[in-house]
């Protein structure tokens, strides 16, 4: 490990973790409130381990099949790691992942979940989901439409092998971050509104935000932000 890499990720994450601790500060919340997920796609183990010399140990990975590899040299280097799975997953890889992570940002359909669901339950476990809602409704976007979101809570009641735990949402790119404010809010009022009718007590997490748009996040009620290039530079393919 280079020491100008492992001075630079610990120099950035110091950064950033000020900048929530205000941010919070400004919105009447504690630092403790928001957790940083550290977006480690693209970039090697050896940095998730300069990022846990920092004092990181919580990580989000996009894709499965760099997620496993990581997971599992992690586990040979005996770094304690906490691992998300925060993007697109697709339903045949579901099996891969069923209680190896400890949270699933991206439920974007109702399959996907009763899927999860079934290999949970194989397994003989609850797995930790957030329901991921498109608030902007740009068509690029997955997720819920908000007006899905009751009808899907309803359906979830049968599952016994998922554990709702909020609500996951990637605002567009604004060229002003200020923008986003609106998306942040409109997710947070979209929880309140779901805990106050559903009585659900876990359904508490809100995750959003991410490198250009954190601080309106947090400031917003963002329970989780997801960053990877303010914390690990310029991605490496």
């Amino acid at each position: 490990m280079t020491d100008e890499r492992r001075t630079a990720i610990a120099a950035n994450l110091l950064h950033i973790k000020e900048g929530i601790r205000q941010a919070a500060a400004r919105s009447g919340r504690a630092p403790e409130d928001v957790r940083l997920v550290a977006v480690s796609k693209n970039f090697p183990l050896e940095d998730v381990a300069r990022a846990m010399e920092a004092g990181q140990t919580l990580f989000g990975e996009n894709r499965v099949q760099e997620l496993l590899p990581k997971m599992e040299e992690a586990e040979k280097m005996d770094l304690a790691c906490e691992w998300h799975m925060i993007g697109t997953l697709q339903r045949n890889k579901v099996r891969f992942l069923a209680g190896k992570v400890s949270l699933i940002h991206s439920v974007n359909s109702l399959g996907l979940l009763s899927t999860i669901d079934r290999l949970a339950g194989d397994r003989g476990l609850v797995q930790d989901v957030l329901l991921q809602v498109n608030v902007s409704g740009e068509e690029s976007k997955q997720g819920f439409s908000p007006s899905e979101l009751p009808a899907i809570l309803e359906a979830a009641r049968k599952f016994g092998h998922v554990r709702l735990c909020g609500l996951m949402t990637m605002a567009p790119f604004y060229d002003d971050p200020e923008e986003a404010r609106r998306d942040f809010s409109e997710l947070r009022e979209f929880r309140d509104r779901t805990v106050a009718r559903e009585g659900l007590p876990s359904f508490t997490e809100l995750s959003m935000g991410m490198t250009n748009d954190y601080l309106q996040a947090v400031e917003e009620g963002a329970t989780l932000v997801r960053i990877g290039s303010a914390i690990f530079g310029s991605r490496i393919f």
